[in-house]
């Protein structure tokens, strides 16, 4: 008899085989925001912390509840399953928390030590890649920047400079690194920034891309004061 991760699998073959052929699809307004639901559903659950997630078995719940069916699995388990996953998630981030901690403490360590780089009282760390000749913004100041930020083992969670356009925004909006960096430099400059986890997105971290605790590093570019 197959197994109940078999069964998934070949029925998640025959839904995807089935959404297949309608490839020339999507183009009545009902098809389009319906797979638009879709999509935004899809994008939620790739940013769930739970990484073992069994897609054909979620459409099978999907298409239980849409058509008022009963529950395949009684809600008693379903409420043991999801304690049990929880409790793994939980360990999970509290060991990656404290991993990301140690590794962050120790590069900044290190970091201070090079030729360039200042060391704020915050613990913000900087090196001044190019000088500015411009103002220097207030806190409540909107500038234009070009930026590219990167976890310390150099993997790229977000840039202006690939997306071919820069970002607008006040100074006192983003993370507290940023705002304090930006107060520091004038029009035209660009830093490099090293930003402790306190000073970024701390315990929480931000998306699947930034961990808790994680330190950060910005190439900043201030263009203009824009207001």
């Amino acid at each position: 008899m197959p197994s109940f991760a078999e069964l998934c699998r070949a029925k998640m073959l025959f839904y995807f085989a089935e959404y297949r052929i309608m490839s020339d699809k999507f183009t009545t307004v009902e098809q389009q925001v319906s797979y638009g639901i879709g999509r935004q559903m899809g994008d939620q659950l790739a940013g769930s912390p739970f990484d073992e997630l069994v897609l054909a078995a979620v459409i099978e719940g999907l298409s239980d509840a849409y058509t008022n069916q009963p529950p395949q699995i009684d809600t008693d388990v379903m409420k043991a399953a999801f304690e049990e996953v929880n409790g793994r998630v939980q360990k999970k981030q509290a060991e990656e928390a404290g991993k990301l901690s140690t590794q962050g403490v120790e590069f900044l360590a290190e970091n201070a030590k090079r030729d360039g780089i200042t060391v704020t009282d915050s613990g913000l760390q900087y090196e001044v890649l190019s000088e500015g000749k411009g103002a220097i913004p207030g806190s409540t100041a909107k500038v234009r920047t070009h930026y590219h930020g990167t976890l310390i083992d150099g993997t790229v969670f977000d840039s202006s400079y690939d997306r071919g356009e820069p970002a607008e925004f006040p100074v006192n909006g983003v993370i507290a690194g940023w705002t304090e960096a930006l107060q520091l430099m004038k029009e035209g400059a660009k830093w490099r920034l090293y930003v402790p986890s306190a000073l970024a997105y701390g315990e929480k971290g931000a998306g699947g891309a930034i961990g808790p605790n994680a330190t950060l590093v910005f190439d900043v570019e201030l263009l203009a004061i824009v207001d």
